[in-house]
Formats: C-alpha cells, sequence, structure tokens
C-alpha cells in the first residue's frame, strides 16, 4: 500500500483552508441537514427490518419478555449515545467512532478500532443485501418473474454505489423516504392489530410469565443487533450543517426513536400471534402472517415491499458511513492515500465507496453461490459485524474519561457513565461468545479476533514503512479539534 503516486482526483489531505489553517476532506460542507443526517442513522439500523426478522429470533429466547429485552437493549444504546455525543458535540469529523477513538486512546488502539468499523459496516451491508434479495425475489415471483439471485444482489448494489458515489443528500432523501413509508405501513398493522383485541392488556407479556434471567439474557444480545448502526450519522462530520449541533441529535434522536418502535412492536407482534397455529418464531413472514390474522391481507404485500427497501436503504447507508471511515484512515495513510480521495465534482469519497460496496457485494454472493440459505448468511456475517460495533462502543465509553481528562473537562459524571456503560456492555459482549454457541457460530469469535490480528500487523507493518504515521495521525485529529475549540470558544455560529 503505497503512499507514492499522483492522480487526476483532488488529494483532498494536502487541501487547506486558508482562513482557518486546517485541513479539510474535499467533501461537501454544510450540506446536509438535521433530517438528512437524521435519515443516515434510521436507514443503518433499518427499523422496518427488526419486525420482519430480529423480534421473532428475540421472542424465541425471550418469549413474553421480549418487549423487556428491547427496553434493556435500549437503554444501554442510550448510554452508548450519551459516550459518542461526548465527542460528537465538541468535534466533527468523516472519521467518526475511529476518530473519537484515536483522541481518547492514541493511534494504535484508534487504527485497529478504525479496522474492525470497516469491518462492522461492509459485513452488515452484506447481511442486509442478502434480506433485499430474499424480499425482492419473493415480489418478483408474485409477478410471475424469477432472476438468479446473484443478479438481483448485483443489480441492488450497483444502483446503491450509483446513489452513494453520485450524491449525499441524494442519498439521504432516498433513504427517509423509504424508511417513513415502510414505518408508517408497520405503524398501521400495529394500530389494526391493537384495536382487533380491543386495546387488551397482554398481562403474560406485563407479567413475564414463563421468562427466565437467562432466556431475557440471551434475548438481549440478539436485540442489541437491532440497534446498531445508530452512531453512523457521525460519519457525516464534514457534510453536516452545524455538526456539533445536528450530529449529536441525530444520535441520540435515531436511537431513542427506534427503541421506542421496537418496544411496541414487539409487545403488539406477540400480542397478533396469540392463539395463532403458529408461534411468531416460527412464523415465514411474521408481518405478512399478522396481516393474514387480521383480515388486511393487502398490508402484508405492502410490507413485504417495505422490507425489501429498508434492506435496501440500510445497504446504501452502511456503504455511506464505511465509505467515509475508510476514507479517512485513507487521508491518514494507514492504507492506500487514493482512498482518501474526494471526487472533484460530486465530493463523495468515490473510492473508498466503490471499495466498500465490493467487499459488501463480493462476500454475501460468493456465500450464495456456495448454495447456502439467504438468512443462514445473515446471521453469520452479520453476527461477525456485531463484534466490530461492540468493540467500538466500549472503546468509545473507554475514550471518555481519557479525552476529557486531556481536555481539563472531566467530571465525576463522566467517569460514571463510562463504567456503566462499559459494564452493561459486558452482557450482550459475554452474551455472545459464552456460553459459545454450536457450529457455525462458535467459529465467528475467532475469525474476529483473526480480523484484529490482521489489523494489527498491517498497523506494525505501516508503522515499519513510516515511523511518523501515529504521531502524524494523532496530529492531523488534533487540528481539527483545536478548530472546533475555537469555533466554540469565538461563538461564531460555525458547527454549532
Amino acid at each position: 500500500m503505497s503512499n507514492s503516486g499522483e492522480s487526476s482526483i483532488a488529494r483532498p489531505s494536502l487541501n487547506v483552508d486558508s482562513k482557518k489553517g486546517i485541513k479539510v476532506s474535499g467533501l461537501r460542507k454544510e450540506y446536509l441537514s438535521f433530517t438528512e443526517v437524521f435519515a443516515q442513522a434510521i436507514a443503518l439500523i433499518a427499523p422496518s427490518a427488526t419486525p420482519a426478522l430480529v423480534i421473532p429470533l428475540v421472542f424465541a429466547t425471550a418469549g413474553n419478555g421480549t418487549w423487556l429485552a428491547y427496553l434493556f437493549a435500549l437503554l444501554v444504546i442510550a448510554l452508548v449515545a450519551a459516550n459518542v455525543n461526548e465527542f460528537t458535540k465538541r468535534s466533527a469529523s468523516p472519521g467518526s467512532l475511529y476518530a473519537y477513538i484515536v483522541k481518547g486512546l492514541g493511534a494504535n488502539v484508534g487504527v485497529v478500532s478504525g479496522w474492525a468499523l470497516v469491518l462492522a459496516y461492509f459485513l452488515c451491508a452484506g447481511a442486509v443485501l442478502c434480506g433485499f434479495i430474499n424480499y425482492a425475489d419473493v415480489l418478483l415471483k408474485l409477478l410471475g418473474i424469477s432472476f438468479p439471485y446473484i443478479a438481483i444482489g448485483l443489480v441492488g448494489a450497483a444502483v446503491c454505489w450509483y446513489i452513494a458515489f453520485r450524491d449525499i443528500k441524494l442519498s439521504a432523501r432516498i433513504m427517509l423516504a423509504f424508511e417513513t413509508v415502510s414505518l408508517v405501513l408497520i405503524f398501521l398493522l400495529a394500530i389494526i392489530v391493537l384495536v382487533k383485541h380491543g386495546f387488551a392488556i397482554d398481562h403474560a407479556q406485563l407479567t413475564l410469565s414463563g421468562v427466565s434471567a437467562t432466556s431475557i439474557r440471551i434475548g438481549l444480545v440478539l436485540a442489541f443487533f437491532s440497534y446498531t448502526g445508530f452512531e453512523s450519522a457521525a460519519s457525516l462530520g464534514d457534510e453536516a450543517k452545524k455538526p456539533l449541533r445536528t450530529i449529536p441529535k441525530a444520535i441520540l434522536g435515531s436511537a431513542i426513536f427506534v427503541g421506542l418502535f421496537f418496544i411496541i412492536l414487539s409487545y403488539t407482534e406477540v400480542l397478533g400471534f396469540i392463539g395463532s397455529s403458529v408461534t411468531l418464531d416460527q412464523a415465514q413472514a411474521p408481518l405478512a402472517n399478522l396481516a393474514d390474522y387480521n383480515g388486511v391481507h393487502i398490508f402484508g404485500t405492502l410490507i413485504s415491499i417495505g422490507a425489501m427497501v429498508s434492506f435496501w436503504a440500510c445497504f446504501l447507508a452502511c456503504i455511506n458511513a464505511g465509505a467515509r471511515v475508510l476514507f479517512s484512515m485513507g487521508q491518514h495513510k494507514i492504507f492506500f492515500s487514493s482512498i482518501g480521495d474526494a471526487h472533484e465534482t460530486n465530493k463523495t469519497p468515490h473510492i473508498a465507496i466503490t471499495v466498500i460496496t465490493l467487499l459488501s457485494t463480493i462476500i454475501p454472493l460468493i456465500l450464495v453461490g456456495l448454495g447456502n440459505a439467504l438468512f443462514d448468511i445473515y446471521g453469520w456475517i452479520g453476527t461477525i459485524a456485531t463484534f466490530g460495533f461492540l468493540l467500538n462502543y466500549g472503546l468509545i465509553a473507554l475514550s471518555v474519561p481519557a479525552y476529557l481528562h486531556r481536555e481539563k473537562e472531566l467530571k465525576t459524571k463522566h467517569i460514571v457513565l463510562s463504567v456503566i456503560t462499559v459494564l452493561v456492555l459486558l452482557i450482550p459482549i459475554v452474551g455472545s461468545v459464552y456460553p459459545l454457541p454450536a457450529y457455525p457460530y462458535n467459529l465467528f469469535p475467532f475469525i474476529f479476533l483473526a480480523w484484529l490480528v490482521v489489523g494489527g500487523l498491517w498497523l506494525l507493518i505501516r508503522n515499519f514503512q513510516s515511523p511518523d504515521v501515529g504521531s502524524n495521525l494523532e496530529t492531523s485529529i488534533e487540528t481539527i479539534h483545536q478548530h472546533f475549540r475555537d469555533v466554540r470558544a469565538g461563538g461564531d455560529g460555525e458547527g454549532i
């Protein structure tokens, strides 16, 4: 990964804002509104997909405690969001959690976290691509059309690549439109279910009938996966309007919004399947089944369309976020310098987008070509992706006290927040590896560790090739932080 060679595209790491004396990324500044930044976070969480896929899996272990597992998961995510926002309200960049962890725990830990975060985003994209293929195939067959899975996946990924390459605002607006339609349909179905049941209270759920501490713990691990990606709004640090205000609101707001949605839908889905011949965890298409049971068959088809576009929008959100982290690492000379190039006209990280899209597409399609079931692949690579998110969430919580101590802003409440967050994160972290799950899930923690080892070895190589790469990285990120310190101190309104 040489740093030599020139490109006809602007090399943003060499561009300097003469007025402020800081390096600029080459991405479009002051471009995205709060709603568009919020759309990025919502799309990557893909809330429409959770009632269709994840809530039934949580019910299989947590039973009547499914809603409680989602409530606990929301509390954990809110704690993580509070830690992330200790950084986002002070600084902004495309590096997302990676840049913040560098600032808190140093270059070495930060680079490993970035390596894990890139993995998390492209594997999450690969997982939801399988969901898109499944629902697209179902809908095409309703029209009497049949296409190979690989062809459907390639078309879906190619369209996402073009939109991400073309314009981040276009991406945000498309994601927002698709998710809004899908969420409205699902919420209307939930209201229909509640009306059909006369808004009766499900005492079995509220009294946690048949629920044990173990079942809640296992369900919590699965519920936690539903929330991953809420932090992706931070990757738009260079492109958001008033980022020190917009991004913290988008991160916390998206977590709370989808958390309440998940709690309501988990309660409603469990209620809606009472008395049915098929249990929630055995239903092939739970939302479509729920629509049939309640006499609104058309909703099943509409929600299937919504689920398809939700998975597609999530793929788009993943490559947008993952590309910007990879782009930042390219600018910091961790990878090829060209990965840190921004397109001269579109002002998008086009090379990083291409790399992330290829990785996100190739892995699941190879597994499809080997004859594996789509939702098996979804579970496999989605699980490994979750490890990447969990590592970054834990490291960001550890970074807060170290960062604020150096900023001379550390207070007791920050230490308490950090400690509590790390402790509650241990529940999904430990629960995902102990007791070691059955094959092939027992292999995934070791695959993730192998990825981290490769990242660590690559960092050693880069440090050997360029001994100052770590110090230059820290200096670059400190320059950005100093700029926002000056903005906050000056109170000129820029960024805040």
